[in-house]
């Protein structure tokens, strides 16, 4: 898989943490540089840990479903997309400012954010692509959008965040119909 494509991808699963750190920046009233850099890593962590443990799982599958590998990345990118994106036009309820954020929501933060990575990691095995690479860029991304998010948050107080998610969904649809396209036409 190419650079340009790990970036894309990194930015596309980044949009949940960076959403999540945008209403984590308007709700948190004790938000400072420490406790910013402690969430942006474990959304961080959490997103570059889910590929490499979806990948460690799709290798041991691979040969048996490479036939189908390109539809398989398509579906599950296009479902994570499409989930972003019901998520971002349905109306959740505001959540009420919170002086702190608790270490288990911080973990159920960071592996909410990164559940769509896992797939993303299994069809990155299905496509015998290397790993190290997409998990480092998937990693740093998503610790620079989060700590981009926290400081809109804090700053801007706007409704950026549904917006944004709804991009990433766009995003993640996007590299899914752009493996089937190179599967089929290209190979």
């Amino acid at each position: 898989m190419d650079f340009l494509t790990i970036i894309i991808i990194a930015i596309g699963l980044s949009m949940d943490s960076f959403a999540v750190s945008i209403a984590n920046g308007l709700n948190l009233t004790d938000l400072n540089l420490k406790k910013s850099i402690i969430i942006a890593s474990s959304l961080a962590i959490f997103q570059g840990g889910m590929p490499l443990l979806g990948w460690l799982c799709g290798i041991g599958v691979e040969e048996y479903i490479r036939e189908i590998d390109h539809w398989t990345a398509f579906v599950l990118l296009s479902i994570i997309g499409s989930k972003m994106l019901y998520e971002a036009i349905t109306d959740n309820e505001e959540e009420e400012k919170i002086k702190t954020l608790k270490i288990s929501s911080l973990i159920a933060q960071s592996i909410a954010t990164s559940i769509d990575a896992f797939a993303v990691g299994i069809s990155f095995a299905f496509l015998n692509s290397s790993i190290s690479l997409p998990v480092i860029m998937i990693t740093l991304v998503t610790f620079l959008f989060s700590m981009i998010g926290l400081k809109i948050g804090k700053s801007v107080g706007s409704k950026l965040g549904k917006s944004v998610e709804f991009f990433g969904g766009l995003v993640l649809i996007a590299i899914g119909i752009k493996i089937l396209i190179e599967h089929l036409y290209f190979q």
